[in-house]
């Protein structure tokens, strides 16, 4: 894989070290299967700790299985789940939740920057209440949102507040919830079960695993079968340890926190680098680690014929992750390709293709 194919996602990333020494520990003796091993405890144990609350944790291989499973947890087949319309449950999930759920229905609210607005979530459940439309029964969050904002804890309680009112479950998608906590600066708890949140999908393999997630009931009694969920649906991993020990390595001496700080803070050196380039703008504010970037189609071009990698996202926009992985040397090698680039372009076409 090429060094500069480093911003297409953060999933492009290999393992930390230290994720890679604990694994490499529990390879160390055999362990009882399924769940039982001393690896497994020790996880779960830690992401209590780490939460400051006695919680459900179940490790699954992906955020696919994550947010499905723990979705059709909170309803049945004749619920449904609001989320926003750009919601990654929504738009790249294949249907999962739906299909985990036998059939409960998203509803898609709206609201800038990719955040649901508690007037939105209002006007889905009271548009309709009669008896042929799906039951609104939980609510999901993206933390940060799929267009790499962020909401603040004050946002979280407002939204609480609605919740409340209708009787909606939280379900809050963390693929980049590490991101999202070293944005903001607060205690896990804050941004989670002090705000209202249910249960948590909380991501390793964006955060410097290779592969496992981590799904937390911080309401316990929705746990409840749970884990014939994903025997089922081919989540009960019989070395579960492999998926565990890395969590393991993760949260010891807050690597999680430390990988999230240093891909936000690489993000926000390519924002600052980017910004004064004449035709350059960003469509979404750079709060996490990701940017979302408007160039000229041609300029984007070229950047790729010079192997750089990433996707067009959200409306065309040029989709720039960083990770626990990225280098400044690479950050800066970026903007000055992009300099470069848009200085081989006349203003009108710039203005033109921008």
């Amino acid at each position: 894989m090429s060094q500069f194919e480093q911003f297409a996602s953060d999933n492009y990333s290999g393992v930390c070290p230290q994720a890679w020494k604990a694994m490499e520990a529990a390879n160390a003796k055999p362990e009882p299967a399924y769940g039982e091993d001393s690896w497994t405890l020790r996880a779960a144990d830690s992401l209590r700790a780490l939460f400051d609350t006695d919680c459900e944790v179940y490790f699954v291989f992906n955020g696919t299985a994550a947010n499905s499973l723990s979705l059709a947890s909170i309803g049945q087949s004749f619920h449904s789940v609001i989320c926003h319309e750009l919601a990654h449950i929504e738009t790249d999930e294949c249907g999962g939740p739906e299909f985990a759920s036998n059939g409960s229905k998203l509803l898609l609210g709206q609201g800038p920057e990719g955040k649901l607005t508690p007037e939105s979530i209002e006007h889905l459940v009271t548009k309709r209440t009669d008896i042929h439309y799906p039951k609104p029964k939980a609510l999901s969050l993206t933390q940060a949102t799929e267009v790499g904002t962020i909401y603040t804890p004050e946002e979280l309680k407002v939204i609480k507040s609605v919740a409340d009112k209708h009787r909606l479950n939280i379900h809050m998608d963390g693929a980049r919830f590490a991101n999202a906590v070293a944005a903001l600066d607060v205690h896990p708890a804050d941004i989670t079960w002090k705000a209202g949140v249910d249960v948590l999908c909380f991501s390793g393999t964006k955060n410097g695993l290779a592969m496992g997630e981590a799904v937390v009931f911080f309401n316990r009694s929705l746990a409840e079968d749970f884990e014939w969920r994903c025997k089922q649906a081919g989540q009960l991993a019989s070395k579960m340890r492999y998926i565990s020990a890395p969590w393991c390595g993760l949260l010891e001496n807050d690597t999680w926190l430390d990988n999230a700080r240093h891909a936000n803070a690489c993000a926000a050196r390519l924002a600052n680098g980017l910004k004064d380039i004449p035709g350059v703008a960003f469509r979404y504010p750079r709060q996490a680690n990701g940017l979302f970037v408007e160039m000229p189609e041609p300029v984007q071009e070229a950047l790729r014929a010079r192997g750089w990698r990433f996707y067009n996202f959200i409306g065309g926009a040029a989709r720039l992750m960083c990770s626990w992985a990225t280098t400044h040397e690479r950050v800066d090698q970026f903007i000055a390709d992009v300099r470069e680039l848009m200085e081989q372009f006349p203003a009108d076409q710039i203005l033109h293709t921008a």
